[in-house]
């Protein structure tokens, strides 16, 4: 069986998933094979990526395909971009309609699996708080990993998550449209072509 499968079978949270406001079923949403050019480490499928079963499939998606610089034919390519998430499925909303975070299971379970199948990928995106903390191993507030982007590229960047609840953020934080994407668009298109 591979990993892909025993990931898109996995029921370890349908308890849990149960539990929460949206009462959902586990759908994990299992994007990456082979060894793709590009690793996306991302925090968890939302609502939408939940019943549409394509990651990114909202506008959380559309701004990172834009800071990406690259269209949806090659993002959605799984030999050229694997989409990793710190859990596969939607976490669900709590009972005042906030997300909840990704259950910790399904990393200690799947992510180890999953990133050894990937293989060496010349390019990893670490997508918010979670993703940074699991692949830098520290406790950084996110403006403030981000804000070290230097430190770790050109092989990895860390990004805030592309929501828009992160407006605000990206307008206060001006440096990250005008120094870290013009790199990251060019190290994209390099490991790409």
């Amino acid at each position: 069986m591979s990993i892909q499968k025993d990931i898109s079978d996995c029921r370890i949270c349908a308890d849990r998933f149960a539990r929460t406001a949206t009462r959902h079923s586990p759908r994990p949403v299992v994007w990456f094979r082979g060894q793709p050019r590009i690793l996306i480490a991302s925090q968890a499928p939302g609502a939408r990526v939940h019943e549409a079963q394509t990651p990114f499939w909202d506008r959380s998606g559309d701004r990172l395909r834009d800071w990406m610089g690259i269209e949806n034919d090659a993002f959605y390519d799984r030999d050229r971009v694997a989409i990793v998430p710190m859990a596969f499925c939607f976490p669900g909303y709590d009972a005042k309609g906030s997300d909840l975070p990704p259950p910790r299971i399904c990393a200690a379970t799947w992510r180890a699996a999953a990133l050894a199948q990937l293989g060496q990928v010349p390019l990893t995106l670490l997508i918010g708080a979670y993703a940074q903390g699991w692949h830098l191993g520290d406790k950084m507030p996110v403006t403030q990993r981000v804000a070290g982007w230097r430190d770790h590229a050109p092989h990895v960047f860390p990004l805030p998550h592309p929501s828009w609840r992160n407006t605000g953020w990206l307008n206060r934080n001006p440096w990250f449209a005008d120094e870290l994407l013009p790199v990251l668009r060019a190290r994209v298109q390099e490991v790409l072509e």
